[in-house]
């Protein structure tokens, strides 16, 4: 696989590839549900995180429409466990799908940094969220969360780096994470495996969005 040819050029990443194998990435085929599932698990466990899922879709009978989501009384998605803010952003993203569209067919299209500015429009989808959804429902194969405290973590470990000074510590991050590139997505996969820091779970500098 290319890369992987290309990724074990760098030593330190070399040493995670073997001990993890090869990894693939899956395209989701609705792009609206896997944001608000996104929504719904972020600052949970996985195992949290999945009950909410389960209640939510059996509201439901299964992966409910977009008209399904906003025409759900507030209270009911509240009873499944969700925040009240976590509800006004799953109905957003359902209102947003409804109005706007976010398919495949249209982000295609899009650049990732297009995909980011169009979907961060929604309130409640910040740019992490956006990322992921990039990584592991878009499948693009060269985006690096550099806002992802888990990634900020494996990199500072792994290539031993001291700073005090966040700013420059992060541009230390960007620079190092340059030389993943075409295929960064692969290699924050690997940095999470290894630290054991799932994106499901993962956090934006301690937060969700």
């Amino acid at each position: 696989m290319e890369y992987i040819a290309h990724l074990s050029k760098d030593q330190q990443l070399k040493r995670l590839i073997e001990q993890h194998g090869a990894l693939q990435l899956r395209k989701q085929k609705n792009l609206y549900l896997y944001l608000c599932y996104s929504i719904m698990s972020q600052q949970l466990s996985t195992k949290v995180a999945t009950i909410i899922r389960k209640r939510f879709t059996d509201l439901y009978g299964g992966d409910p429409s977009p008209a399904q989501i906003v025409e759900t009384a507030f209270e009911k998605l509240r009873a499944i466990g969700l925040s009240n803010a976590k509800v006004n952003y799953i109905q957003n993203v359902a209102r947003f799908e409804i109005e706007k569209g976010m398919n495949h067919q249209k982000l295609s299209a899009m650049s990732n940094e297009e995909v980011i500015e169009y979907l961060t429009q929604i309130k409640g989808v910040g740019r992490w969220t956006t990322e992921m959804l990039l990584m592991f429902a878009l499948r693009r194969e060269d985006v690096f969360a550099l806002d992802d405290l888990g990634l900020q973590q494996a990199v500072i470990k792994l290539y031993d780096l001291k700073h005090r000074k966040k700013k420059i510590m992060l541009n230390r991050i960007s620079k190092i994470s340059e030389q993943w590139s075409p295929y960064r997505t692969y290699a924050s996969m690997y940095l999470w495996k290894w630290k054991d820091n799932s994106p499901i779970t993962a956090k934006k500098n301690g937060k969700g969005k």
